[in-house]
C-alpha cells in the first residue's frame, strides 16, 4: 500500500482512484461495507482502490483538549486498511487550511483538480467543507460538474443498532471485547512502538512489554487475554499473553498504559512494534496487600488466559 501526505504533485500512476473518505476510526465493519463499495467501483472503472481519510482526526483539531477517543492510532490503522486491500491511502493533515476549505473548494482542489478521483464512495450521513456545510446531494452535484462519480452507502444496523465507532467505544469501556469486535469484523488492537518501563513485571517473573495508550479511548482498566503480534524485527510473530491496562494502583498513580506478558517468549522487544489484541477482559485493576498476592493473581490471571485462547 502506497501513502500520500498531499494532494498537490501526485503522480499520474498515482491519481485516479475510487477512493472511500472518512475517518475510519476502528476500520469497523460499517468502514468495511463502505470500502467494499469502493472496491467494486475501483474494479469497474479499472481504478486502484484508494482511502482518503485525515491525520489528525478533524475531532482533534477541533478539540485538543476533549478527553482521548480515538480506537486506532495512524499506525494501526494503516496495518488494518493494507490488510484489506486498499492500495492507495491518501492521508491528508487536517490543518487550518483544510478546516477552512468550502465545500466546492475541498471537491476540485482535493478531489478533481489533486487526486484526480474516478468515483468517490462515502456515508449517507457524510459531511464536509467548512462548518460541515457540505452533504452528500453537494458532493453529487460536484461529482458531476468535475467529473467524479458519487455513491452514499447506508449506515450498517446491527444486532443492537447502528454499527459506530462510539457504540464499540461503549463496549469496550464495559471490558465487552468480544460485542466490540462483533461490530469491529476483528479484535480490538492496541498497536505501537514497545518503550522502557519501570521494569517492575520483570522483577515479578512477568517480565512486560510496555506501550502508550496515550490519545487512545482506554478500555476497561484491568487484566485482559491477548493475541500478539510483534509486527517488526527477528522475533516478528503471533504469540498468546495478558495484558494490563491502567495505572497499576499497587504502584502509585501513573499515567495509563498496556502492559503485556507474552507466553513462552524469551528476548528484547524494545523498539520493536507489536499489535495486542484484546480478546477476553479477565478483572479489573486492583491493588493487593504485598507482592505475594499479586504474583499470585497474576500466575491465575494467566493460567485463565491460556485456557481462553487455546479454545479459540
Amino acid at each position: 500500500m502506497k501513502t500520500f501526505t498531499s494532494w498537490n504533485g501526485l503522480k499520474p500512476a498515482d491519481r485516479g482512484a475510487a477512493v472511500a473518505i472518512g475517518n475510519f476510526d476502528g476500520v469497523h465493519l460499517g468502514h468495511q461495507r463502505v470500502i467494499d463499495i469502493a472496491r467494486a467501483a475501483a474494479t469497474d472503472a479499472d481504478a486502484p482502490l484508494g482511502i482518503l481519510t485525515f491525520e489528525p482526526h478533524p475531532r482533534e483539531f477541533f478539540a485538543p483538549d476533549a478527553p482521548p477517543f480515538r480506537l486506532m492510532n495512524a499506525e494501526a490503522k494503516s496495518n488494518r486498511l493494507a490488510k484489506l486491500g486498499v492500495e492507495h491511502l491518501y492521508q491528508f493533515p487536517f490543518d487550518a487550511r483544510m478546516a477552512a476549505f468550502t465545500p466546492e473548494d475541498f471537491a476540485r482542489e482535493v478531489l478533481a483538480d489533486g487526486m484526480g478521483a474516478a468515483h468517490v464512495v462515502v456515508g449517507a450521513d457524510f459531511c464536509f467543507g467548512k462548518g460541515r456545510k457540505g452533504a452528500v446531494r453537494d458532493l453529487e452535484r460536484f461529482g458531476a460538474q468535475m467529473g467524479f462519480g458519487v455513491t452514499a452507502v447506508e449506515l450498517l444496523e446491527g444486532q443492537s443498532g447502528a454499527v459506530s465507532s462510539t457504540a464499540i467505544r461503549n463496549a469496550l469501556s464495559q471490558g465487552e471485547t468480544r460485542e466490540a469486535a462483533a461490530m469491529l469484523g476483528h479484535w480490538h488492537r492496541i498497536e505501537g512502538e514497545v518503550i522502557h518501563g519501570e521494569k517492575r513485571g520483570r522483577e515479578l517473573g512477568f517480565p512486560t512489554a510496555n506501550m502508550s495508550i496515550t490519545g487512545l479511548h482506554p478500555p476497561r482498566f484491568g487484566v485482559y487475554a491477548v493475541k500478539v503480534d510483534i509486527l517488526t524485527g527477528p522475533q516478528a510473530g503471533s504469540y498468546d499473553g495478558a495484558a494490563s491496562i491502567g495505572v497499576r494502583p499497587m504502584f502509585g498513580q501513573n499515567m495509563p498504559n498496556c502492559e503485556t506478558f507474552l507466553f513462552d517468549f524469551d528476548g528484547d522487544l524494545y523498539g520493536q512494534h507489536l499489535s495486542v489484541a484484546l480478546v477476553e477482559f479477565l478483572r479489573p485493576e486492583m491493588a493487593f496487600d504485598g507482592l505475594d498476592a499479586l504474583i499470585a493473581q497474576m500466575t491465575d490471571d494467566c493460567a485463565r488466559a491460556r485456557d481462553i485462547l487455546a479454545a479459540l
